[in-house]
């Protein structure tokens, strides 16, 4: 069985919500995660900060305004009268729901239900549109299967004994469709894989049932070897390792979630990134032998990095002090990017800065503290392994013209990860690929 997953963008508009049949195989057995309709999302985080924020005249009123989007979506999708009708009481339910969710005690757990609307639309009128057709397909809610734990991990395990018990049921059907993103915690609440999190879907069921292949389809042919929005004469990657994709995806590589290689490469699942655009192109296939070695691959960014540099002279010869340090960021549960130390001082990167000040005042008491804001990390992938030579000096020489803060080596066989002010992103990028390629 292969797993499709489609983004916002794939099922943007009614046209390209037909077109999906161009692309999935109804003879063959298939599931077809689907993320929110473009745009979708964003509104309905504004509707749930708007209820957070007791403004709900103005929540009432961007709920109106989504809703009536998508009753221009379905005259354009649906062609006959009972089609149009299902459409347009789906519709209805979802909107009074949110709605319904001013009436009472508004908390992030009303807010996360919110988010949820939007695959909960989106894969129930694919449903209904190939029901029009007369193409027969199975809805499988993934709020009864997709289950994350106290530490929002997902819970592989249960994932693949409700979903296989669920296929079970419809074993003649050959298409099924789920939806991306939306789960639930250890609580049963409605809860959500966060943003991007529809790759990570994927790659979950994938990794759950021991798919075939998983195929994510976006609007891009591929993962390039560096920001083609940024970089003229891109090309895209043909064949990537897990390990390759995971450091793109981490550091910056938007085509693909960062998390969503990991349950893929546990089981040894492919994936292929695909672009619903251009069918017929090859993309990019991301496996445990994809990579080569004795080359430099790609080139990604991850923007809204803050650095924290600590000076202390406890550090000199003291074994226990970046113990302390790390179990200041674990009560935090925020993740640590890139570290470089010395004897006496060690500066790493977050982007997470929920906590930020918390953290400060807490590692203020190991020594002094000072805040980078508005930090880039550039990170280089390719075989950096110990039995090869001159690469690193390749990156570095791309860059010395520009005002290096930190550099990462040595802490992977993959990646060199240079970290400077975001302002120096652009020619960073430029001058890497001009190098490197």
């Amino acid at each position: 069985m292969k797993i499709l997953k489609f983004g916002g963008t794939s099922v943007g508009s009614a046209q390209r919500i037909k077109g999906l049949l161009d692309i999935v195989n109804p003879a063959e057995r298939q599931i077809v995660v689907l993320s929110a309709v473009a745009g979708t999302t964003n509104a309905l985080v504004e509707i749930g900060q708007a209820f957070l924020a007791d403004k709900k005249d103005l929540a009432l009123q961007l709920t109106e305004q989504h809703k009536a989007k998508y009753e221009l979506l379905i005259q354009e999708l649906f062609t006959t009268a009972e089609g149009l009708s299902k459409a347009k009481h789906l519709i209805d339910y979802h909107f009074n729901y949110i709605a319904s969710l001013g009436n009472a005690r508004f908390t992030t757990v009303e807010e996360r239900a919110i988010l949820a609307q939007g695959e909960l639309l989106s894969t129930t009128l694919f449903h209904f549109h190939l029901e029009e057709i007369g193409v027969p397909s199975v809805l499988l809610p993934a709020l009864d299967f997709m289950k994350i734990d106290e530490d929002n991990e997902p819970i592989v395990d249960f994932i693949g004994d409700k979903l296989n018990n669920l296929l079970a049921i419809s074993p003649k059907n050959t298409l099924f469709i789920t939806q991306g993103f939306i789960c639930r915690n250890s609580f049963g609440e409605i809860d959500n894989l966060r943003r991007g999190g529809s790759d990570y879907t994927a790659s979950l069921i994938g990794a759950a049932i021991r798919a075939e292949e998983v195929q994510i389809w976006t609007d891009i042919d591929g993962m390039h070897n560096n920001d083609p929005r940024i970089v003229k004469n891109t090309s895209p990657i043909a064949n990537l390792s897990f390990d390759e994709a995971a450091e793109l995806a981490y550091f910056g590589a938007k085509i693909l979630h960062p998390q969503s290689v990991f349950p893929a490469q546990r089981y040894n699942v492919p994936v292929r990134l695909l672009n619903t655009m251009d069918p017929q192109a090859a993309g990019t296939l991301i496996s445990k032998d994809g990579g080569n070695k004795g080359v430099i691959r790609a080139i990604a960014a991850k923007d809204g990095i803050t650095a924290i540099h600590i000076h202390s002279s406890r550090m000199l010869l003291a074994y226990g002090f970046l113990r302390k340090i790390f179990e200041i960021f674990e009560r935090y549960k925020t993740p640590i990017d890139m570290i470089t130390t010395s004897e006496v001082a060690v500066s790493l990167t977050i982007d997470e800065t929920k906590y930020l000040a918390d953290i400060i005042k807490e590692v203020e008491d190991f020594g002094t503290v000072r805040i980078d804001n508005e930090q880039t990390i550039v990170c280089v992938v390719g075989d950096f392994s110990a039995n090869t030579h001159g690469y690193a000096a390749r990156v570095l020489d791309a860059v010395k013209h520009l005002p290096v803060r930190m550099i990462s080596y040595g802490g992977s066989d993959y990646n060199v990860s240079i970290l400077l002010d975001s302002e120096h992103k652009t020619e960073a990028l430029r001058s890497l690929h001009n190098r490197l390629f």
